[in-house]
């Protein structure tokens, strides 16, 4: 499948990412292509090895003549978001993704793509079989579950890797280089919250709100577009004049992908169904009126619902629970007063779900100040804590310290001159990039991150320019080179 990708250029990148594409690898789910990618090393006489958590590192000796340059290791995150339209059913962790081309971008259909990460991936692959590439001793680090939560990052032995350089290829824009990155945590919020039998005059609804665009939780937070969990529990909320108790819901999928999809079933007296209808309408044009030019695809419905559930919320426990949705932090906190444009802290309201009246949370906070993510995250506890919830933080992992003299940098930044005849933006990103965490446990490197532009990610609207794939693999090759020197 994906034949077509090897007609691109470089041919050796798109060989590799033809089979990231083609080898399901959705965060948990990345051992196949482990042992795909220790196959091909060892075919290739490449070291290879794993640390406890799985973690895969291969190795290739410096050219003849170059083993006193500075090690350098290429990393990446072998995993890739999940995410589907949902009028199109893709199991990820048995479908191939299924790519094409338009208008000088390369697609995936209905799906998230993968060029998050896997072109820093396929081009690090490429290098390491490249027999003309004069470089120094190279290390491939491709950690796992970066997008659940950094799990190879945090879990990643120390004392292992021997590079001085840390080349990460996991960004998202031409042009530009990152050099620092936000820190950030996962908030679960649990909560077994009371049920009442439904009344015989009370019938259930379906409310569902589609068409958002998504994207990522990150990079997109600050552009204004909409969060399904934030609108539809909007949407819940203006309904409680009309009795409504909540039954169930279900919003996003992951935590660090705006949700773009959510539904919940409603018990509410058949005598107000009319009029809920009638709001529900209303709240549509309202909504899409305030995203109007920048998520247009807003859609709201209130259906009938053959089943009849047998319980819902406590009209008390359905009021609180919204009431402390409707207030939880979400979007942009805070932007940076020392770096302009860029934004220090903020939350997503990733996943919410309630079955059976078992209510969960997931959120992924984020900041350029350590101190601000444990802060933000202690406001859901206090929040939550009002409504008998218990909140708990995962995961946190630190932010990436600029370090904008780095010799590393001005290397990059010469080469970028030559190579695109252009001086690159320096910028530190709003994203959880891996390498606050590996700085952590290796203090000692110098680290930039660049990348190919890609938009939409964590979307099924993801995509890639091809002309920035060639312009990334002439400046990365490139580097290598110059650091042999």
């Amino acid at each position: 499948m994906n034949a077509h990708l090897e007609q691109l250029s470089p041919q050796p990148l798109w060989r590799h990412f033809r089979t990231l594409c083609n080898t399901p690898r959705p965060s948990g789910h990345e051992a196949a292509l482990v042992a795909r990618l220790e196959e091909w090393a060892e075919a290739r006489g490449l070291a290879h090895d794993r640390d406890a958590f799985g973690n895969l590192r291969l190795r290739k000796a410096a050219t003849p003549g170059h083993e006193r340059s500075p090690g350098v290791i290429l990393q990446g995150h072998l995993d890739m978001v999940a995410q589907a339209n949902a009028d199109h059913p893709h199991d990820f962790t048995r479908d191939p993704i299924a790519t094409y081309v338009a208008d000088g971008w390369l697609h995936a259909r209905d799906t998230t793509l993968g060029a998050d990460n896997g072109l820093g991936v396929a081009a690090t692959l490429a290098l390491l079989e490249d027999e003309t590439l004069v470089h120094g001793p190279l290390e491939a680090l491709f950690t796992l579950e970066e997008e659940s939560g950094m799990g190879g990052a945090l879990n990643l032995a120390e004392d292992w890797l021997e590079g001085r350089v840390l080349l990460n290829l996991d960004s998202e824009d031409r042009g530009q280089v990152f050099i620092g990155c936000a820190g950030g945590a996962d908030v679960v919020v649990e909560a077994q919250l009371p049920t009442a039998a439904l009344a015989d005059d009370e019938v259930a609804l379906r409310l569902s709100l589609t068409g958002l665009v998504g994207g990522h939780s990150g990079i997109d937070i600050h552009k204004g577009r909409g969060n399904a969990n934030r609108l539809l529990v909007r949407v819940l909320r203006s309904l409680e004049p009309f009795d409504a108790r909540l039954i169930d819901y279900r919003g996003g999928t992951l935590r660090n992908a705006l949700p773009r999809e959510a539904f919940a079933t409603l018990a509410l007296p058949a005598d107000e169904r009319e009029h809920a209808r009638e709001r529900v309408a209303a709240l549509e044009a309202e909504l899409r009126a305030e995203l109007a030019g920048v998520d247009e695809g807003l859609s709201l419905a209130l259906e009938s619902q053959d089943a009849r559930p047998a319980e819902a919320l406590t009209a008390h426990a359905s009021r609180m629970l919204i009431g402390a949705l409707h207030v939880a932090p979400c979007g942009v906190e805070r932007m940076s007063s020392e770096l302009p444009g860029v934004v220090e802290t903020s939350n997503n309201l990733g996943v919410v779900s309630l079955e059976g009246g078992r209510f969960r949370l997931g959120a992924l906070v984020r900041s350029l100040r350590d101190s601000a993510t444990l802060d933000l995250a202690d406001r859901f506890r206090a929040l939550f804590e009002l409504i008998g919830a218990r909140t708990r933080v995962e995961n946190a992992y630190p932010g990436w310290t600029p370090a904008p003299e780095s010799a590393l940098l001005a290397r990059f930044r010469r080469l970028h001159q030559a190579h695109l005849g252009s001086d690159p933006e320096v910028l530190v990103i709003h994203a959880g990039l891996e390498c606050g965490i590996l700085g952590g446990k290796y203090p000692h490197l110098e680290m930039i991150s660049f990348g190919p532009l890609i938009r939409g990610a964590h979307s099924p609207d993801e995509r890639v320019e091809l002309a920035s794939v060639e312009e990334f693999w002439g400046l990365l090759r490139g580097l290598i080179e110059d650091l042999a020197q």
